[in-house]
């Protein structure tokens, strides 16, 4: 087994053992900023990068406030709506800008921040995670497809060419994988602003 193979099975045995912040260990009542970082560091363990020291600090959550991505706090007390929104920002903020995740964060937060009629912040966040095994699956699935298509290019290289090539064709299909859902997310919120500009002026007429 070469060494690039040896790193990629490494690889997704860690993914197997990422797993999401489950609802029932989300507290259901209202926290600190101290107790909120320590619940984050604890939770959010598993997906952290390595050169993370801490899941977030106190000046990033005072950021998202100040600049309107995190509901303020009630009496620099945090709910639970709020810790599910922090949640939702870290795993945004590692591919997406602050001003995209508000895009994003905004109307959920308009409509079901601190709702205790009907469908709730807490119940959305439920119904996505019970998505999250199938989501892992296919990422799997989909990684092993990009390594084993990497294995089919520069085969007539000599072999230390070829290993070093193939490695480089493989990281690229994973980086322009990223690069287009990425785009994709952008262009589908650039689409909703154009919308709600289209409507503002139609009201306007």
């Amino acid at each position: 087994m070469d060494n690039t193979r040896k790193r990629l099975n490494n690889i997704l045995h860690q993914l197997a053992e990422i797993d999401y912040v489950h609802p029932a260990d989300i507290p259901n009542i209202d926290l600190y900023m101290d107790q909120v970082l320590t619940f984050l560091d604890q939770e959010l363990g598993t997906v952290r990068e390595a050169t993370e020291d801490k899941a977030m600090t106190k000046t990033m959550i005072n950021n998202y406030t100040k600049n309107q991505i995190l509901p303020s706090p009630e009496k620099k007390k945090y709910s639970r709506d709020h810790m599910l929104n922090l949640i939702f920002i870290y795993y945004l903020k590692n591919f997406l800008s602050m001003k995209d995740i508000k895009k994003i964060l905004d109307p959920i937060n308009e409509r079901y921040f601190g709702s205790d009629e009907g469908l709730g912040f807490f119940d959305i966040y439920s119904a996505m995670v019970g998505f999250e095994s199938k989501v892992a699956k296919d990422v799997t699935k989909d990684i092993i497809k990009k390594y084993n298509f990497s294995k089919q290019a520069f085969v007539d290289q000599d072999e230390d060419s070829k290993s070093e090539l193939q490695e480089f064709t493989f990281i690229c299909e994973l980086a322009f994988d990223v690069f287009v859902k990425k785009m994709m997310i952008e262009q589908f919120l650039a689409g909703r602003d154009e919308k709600a500009e289209a409507d503002k002026s139609d009201i306007a007429e």
